[in-house]
């Protein structure tokens, strides 16, 4: 035995309660081999070492409550987890060691912990006998495997994820097949019993190459098992003289680490079947692991302490990181839980879904057993594909892999191409819910009124309502939910919940609570269901809420209006309720749903148009149903960022169809152009380590929940900061430089129509119009504001034709004679002649009676082309004249769209038009005074042509009254009459 010492350093204090001297320790390499991580099952705290300064401090991590008895670290490094005899699986970030969550609990400690190659599944078990499959992606129990009879001390997924191979304290090892959760093989005391003693733990661990699984064996060996058949391959025997405690491979499977009770560490060649170099310590190793960069051996012994061998393989041999197996794995990026990739799976995904096929690819050839074949096989068989035939069953199984895998490398290069490829279907998903998260609370829904939150406890969960503005929104006291409600809606009325299908008979419920019962009278108890109570006291009716049950159908996704609610279900059924609970409608739409939003009369809901395309685009289809009359107001396909998936869907305030994909567009449905869908925001042009979580939109603001990456999603607690994100369209460099000003004229644009869209649809309701007047005018004047800083900027960019483009667009006559003396004002008499035709052809088309104006507005769906009824007089003065006496005198006239407001009396109305016109003519006069072309060229100081007037410029006069003059000097000029006006102007 060579004399070669490994220094060890204490990571955790020793304990000798169990008698027997020492603890079990576990240590683990993260992937770049730069950390290093140490538990003990005497030490509640966890360890994370830096290897190139082992005398630093490490950094320690407490939050079990008892010693942690076994560690797991993903594949990407990204995440740790660690079981404990406290009875509790947790979740931290990686390398910070920031705690995420209690994932699972168990009844008795913890033994073993294992994560699958690509993260997405955590195996957990221990003295309870059952192994738990939890989907990491939610914190769901996939699976629990049942079969073994004793504590459970090991666990191990083999790379290519088709089988977990699982060890207890008996020396029971057996197969778990993971697609089927059956078991293929159990191999009765092959391992030695190691009875009540924890200090050591027997142990399972597949070759990189996923073709054996080591087990240690009766006499003192390894013994070496095939994948498929778990028929014994052969045995490692030499001078361990004790049983073998721990095992593990290096990163290329050409060498393996072994330690015994009798505290030597031997290293084997595999291939040659012998050892290739020992070490003996003082105490038993109880656990190892090699460095995945590097030729050196991680161990920790009984009594807490722990060292780096190095140059454990010598230099004349093959270095352990040479050679490594490249499994092709179909996602290596780790856990999915904090990974930016996978966001897109279902957070109900089947242990189908999980594994390395989590993404719905189809299960590629696979070196499958030799007595039961899968299906695949058979398939293939059924097909008539002669080549792809088992070997003969006296062959010898794993040379039988070896040739298959030669003769079939490139036809399964082909397969898999094809195979493991297959996009999947975006799953269906509540708007402002969160995934759920064991252990902590999360949103069912948020939304612009408010939030709805629950968290599990003791088997039920608890959930909370809360609104946003405290003052308006009822009081709501918090609910026991015993159903496990996983998805729900709210609105100003009420709030609907649902959830997944449970118990013997798969049943879903869906249940409406109104908030009109706790509102009017909280001290009355919500009873039964469907239950309906008198206030005589009170003089009113309350309604309790009310459920419905579905059997062997599902709610995917639920939905909110004014007195009616809808669900969407697993048979692709769209069911409508009253807000009392009346069955009113079953629809059965085209496809599977993805998620849906309501708004007011109207119902939006997304499905799948067909399968997605082989660049796994989602082909998604929209509809929008009108609740109240029964009609289908919209249908269409609904366009999301090629690669992307559907991540918000809803109505802004003004009740536009809006969407948000996981690529950061937002798009906003609009009437122009036939129906088309507008990009308003795009998150690639925000911060790069930001995602932002959509909550809701207004016409110019997007209110969303920061979320720093990787996280996509808010926590519940702390409260969540709202931030409001101005709206921009992806609009082209402008060779102007004024990319804001542009950006600005296109909303101002799309505004007006969906001014015009709910002007319309209150007229045709046969509803008075004029609450909007306010709303259209101050936009239509703010529009003319932007044009005008337009211009200025063409002017000063030498673009005379874009400005003249843009003085057509204008809608007020004072703001075309106020681009006329900006113009001037500039030196450009060419381009002040122009403004002068442009607006002598609009009076003299005014003068003629035309129904339209010549601007035009309507090319750009502005809001409504008015008959405008002009003087004579008016005309033939005012188009001669373009000196300042003319604009100090002549009053603002719309030419263009046309909204008034409703003055208070007559007498405001002639304070607030004398007000403005001394307002507009100051500043406009400012102008031709000689204001400098670099006062121009800020488009800020621009915004001094103000165009805008006070709310009582134009009065809307009742029948039979005429509109007060506004002055005795000045020439009484007659407004253009307004469509959406009740009354009549004389």
């Amino acid at each position: 035995m060579k004399v070669r010492s490994v220094k060890l350093r204490e990571a955790h204090k020793a304990s000798s309660s169990n008698g027997r001297g020492g603890s079990f320790c576990s240590l683990m390499w993260d992937q770049q081999a730069h950390h290093l991580v140490t538990a003990s099952s005497s030490d509640p705290s966890i360890s994370i070492h830096d290897p190139l300064l082992q005398s630093s401090a490490p950094r320690i991590l407490r939050h079990h409550r008892d010693g942690v008895t076994a560690i797991a670290i993903s594949p990407n490094s990204t995440c740790l987890a660690s079981g404990s005899i406290d009875h509790s699986v947790k979740l931290y970030k990686f390398p910070s060691g920031e705690f995420e969550t209690n994932i699972t609990r168990f009844t008795l400690p913890i033994r073993a912990l294992a994560f699958n190659r690509s993260g997405s599944l955590l195996a957990a078990a221990g003295d309870d006998e059952g192994i738990k499959l939890i989907n990491t992606i939610d914190g769901s129990i996939a699976r629990v495997l049942k079969g073994h009879k004793g504590p459970v001390t090991g666990l191990a997924f083999d790379p290519n994820s088709e089988y977990l191979a699982s060890i207890d304290s008996t020396g029971t090892v057996i197969f778990w097949e993971l697609h089927s959760g059956i078991t293929l093989h159990t191999l009765k005391g092959v391992a030695p019993d190691i009875g009540s003693d924890f200090s050591v733990m027997n142990v399972v661990s597949w070759s990189p190459d996923g073709e054996t699984l080591a087990v240690p064996g009766l006499r003192n060996d390894v013994v070496m098992y095939d994948r498929d058949t778990a028929e014994k391959l052969f045995s490692l025997r030499g001078d361990h003289i004790q049983p073998i405690c721990f095992l593990s491979w290096s990163p290329n499977g050409k060498y393996l680490a072994t330690s015994g009770l009798d505290r030597q560490v031997l290293i084997w060649d595999v291939d040659r079947k012998q050892d290739i170099d020992r070490q003996k310590f003082d105490d038993k190793i109880c656990c190892m692991a090699w460095k995945p960069i590097g030729n050196a051996l991680g161990v920790i012994d009984v009594m807490g302490k722990y060292g780096i061998w190095e140059s454990v393989v010598p230099s004349s041999m093959k270095s352990p990181i040479e050679d490594v197996p490249n499994l092709q794995s179909k996602n290596s990026n780790g856990l999915l839980f904090f990974d930016e990739e996978e966001q897109d799976l279902s957070a109900s995904a089947s242990l189908s879904d999980l594994g390395e096929d989590s993404h719905g690819e189809s299960e590629p050839p696979s070196r499958k057993r030799l007595r039961k074949r899968s299906a695949y096989e058979e398939n293939l068989e059924e097909s008539g594909n002669d080549e792809w035939s088992l070997p003969p069953k006296a062959e010898s199984r794993k040379k039988a892999n070896r040739i298959d895998k030669e003769s079939l490398n490139n036809r399964n290069e082909g397969l898999r191409s094809i195979t493991s490829a297959r996009p999947k279907m975006q799953e269906a998903f509540q708007p402002g819910a969160t995934p759920v998260q064991p252990g902590k609370r999360s949103f069912l829904c948020y939304n612009m009124v408010g939030s709805i939150t629950t968290i599990e406890h003791d088997g039920y969960s608890h959930i909370e309502i809360d609104f946003h503005d405290t003052g308006s929104g009822p009081r709501v006291p918090s609910m026991t939910d015993h159903f496990g409600f996983t998805m729900a809606a709210l609105n100003e009325n009420g709030s609907v919940f649902a959830n997944p299908c449970k118990g013997e008979k798969s049943m879903s419920t869906l249940m409406y609570r109104p908030f009109s019962t706790w509102a009017n009278n909280s001290e009355f108890p919500v009873h039964n269901e469907c239950e309906v109570f008198l206030c005589a006291d009170f003089g009113c009716v309350m309604q309790t809420q009310w459920s419905m049950r579905l059997e062997g159908e599902e709610v995917k996704v639920v939905a909110l209006g004014t007195a009616w609610v809808a669900a969407i279900t697993s048979f692709n059924f769209l069911r409508i309720f009253t807000e009392g609970g009346l069955q009113r409608h079953v629809l059965s739409l085209d496809g599977p749903v993805v998620t849906a939003s309501g708004f007011k009369d109207e119902l939006a809901i997304v499905t799948h148009a067909c399968d997605c395309l082989p660049s796994n685009d989602q082909m998604l289809e929209f509809r929008v149903f009108n609740i109240s009359t029964g009609t289908q107001s919209l249908r269409g396909r609904l366009p999301i960022t090629p690669g992307s998936h559907l991540a918000w869907f809803g109505f802004s305030e003004e009740g536009q169809l809006s969407s948000y994909d996981s690529k950061g567009v937002l798009r906003v449905f609009t009437s122009q152009y036939g129906g088309s869908w507008l990009p308003l925001f795009s998150a690639s042009k925000g911060k790069s380590d930001e995602n932002y979580w959509v909550v809701g939109l207004n016409a110019s603001k997007l209110f969303c929940i920061v979320c720093k990456k990787p996280d996509f999603f808010p926590q519940v607690m702390p409260k969540p900061v709202l931030t409001l994100l101005n709206l921009s369209f992806p609009l082209a460099s402008s060779d102007l430089g004024a990319e804001a000003l542009e950006n600005e004229f296109i909303l101002n644009n799309m505004n007006l129509v969906q001014i015009q869209k709910r002007m319309e649809e209150m007229a045709g309701a046969g509803l008075d119009t004029t609450s909007l007047d306010d709303e259209a005018f101050n936009t239509e004047a703010a529009q003319d504001r932007c044009i005008l800083r337009l211009i200025a900027s063409c002017c000063n960019g030498d673009k005379l034709v874009r400005a003249t483009e843009l003085v057509k667009l204008l809608s007020l006559e004072k703001s075309v004679k106020g681009a006329i003396k900006l113009v001037t004002a500039l030196k450009l008499p060419n381009l002040a002649e122009r403004f002068n035709i442009v607006l002598e052809e609009r009076l003299l088309n005014e003068a003629k009676g035309t129904k339209q104006t010549t601007l035009p507005n309507s090319s750009i769906d502005a809001p409504v082309m008015a008959k405008v009824a002009v003087s004579k007089t008016l005309a033939s003065s005012e188009t001669s004249k373009t000196s300042e006496t003319v604009l100090s005198s002549s009053s603002p006239k719309l030419t263009a769209p046309l909204f008034t407001k409703k003055a208070k009396s007559q007498e405001g109305a002639k304070v607030g038009i004398k007000k403005t016109e001394q307002s507009q003519t100051m500043l406009l006069d400012d102008i031709g005074k000689g204001n400098k072309v670099e006062e121009v060229k800020n488009a800020g100081e621009m915004s001094q042509i103000q165009t805008n007037r006070p709310s009582n410029l134009f009065i809307k006069s009742s029948n039979n009254q005429e509109v007060t003059k506004v002055g005795e000097n000045q020439v009484q000029s007659h407004r253009p009459s307004n469509p959406f006006l009740k009354s009549s102007v004389k």
